[in-house]
């Protein structure tokens, strides 16, 4: 019989990118960087990181995180593993556009709130879709490293659903959580829970 010790989960938002500041859809577009403030957004979180016990860290394989990644890992002395199943949501043919322009009937969100779990952009993913992805992905991320603290490097929309999986929320009953540039959420995971 295993001891299964306690261990903790880093969810970190990637600091501003180019599009953030526009106000644009980005989902899986490659082209965003981070900005100057997005820069020293990831230095800050990189700082604030330094002494925690994170022994693995992962990000999405898109340029914003990837960047932020980097400060991060530079601080902990770690090596950055991307995955793509971190991206953020696909959003189809509503990536580039104004984010104020995305509505409920295809984003699925209304009033900080999922309202419909299966709607999606064309071409693009639903929350339940990204759901699945994210923390398919996270459990087995958690399996893989077997001791201490692991940090995913991620996006707004995942970090929203894996807080949600974490708490045992399905994605029809989930809120839509206000997650900043660069927040840093942790949370303790009990291993016999990692099922996926």
């Amino acid at each position: 019989m295993h001891d299964f010790l306690p261990r903790r989960l880093w969810l970190v938002r990637h600091g501003e990118s180019t599009w953030n500041a526009l106000g644009l859809v980005q989902g899986q577009v490659t082209l965003p960087a981070l900005t100057a403030v997005g820069i020293d957004q990831s230095r800050a979180r990189a700082r604030a990181l330094a002494g925690e016990q994170i022994t693995a860290l992962y990000a999405s394989d898109l340029r914003r995180a990837r960047q932020t990644a980097e400060a991060i890992g530079r601080s902990l002395g770690l090596e950055v593993r991307t995955d793509a199943r971190l991206r953020e949501r696909s959003l189809g043919t509503a990536e580039g556009m104004p984010s104020a322009l995305l509505g409920a009937d295809r984003s699925g969100i209304a009033n900080g709130r999922v309202v419909d779990a299966d709607a999606a952009p064309e071409g693009g993913e639903s929350i339940r879709q990204l759901y699945r992805r994210a923390s398919e992905c996270a459990a087995e991320l958690l399996r893989v490293s077997e001791h201490g603290d692991i940090a995913l490097i991620c996006h707004g929309g995942v970090v929203r659903v894996l807080l949600a999986w974490l708490d045992g929320i399905a994605p029809d009953d989930m809120p839509w959580v206000d997650v900043a540039n660069c927040d840093a959420i942790v949370r303790s995971v009990a291993e016999p829970a990692l099922t996926g």
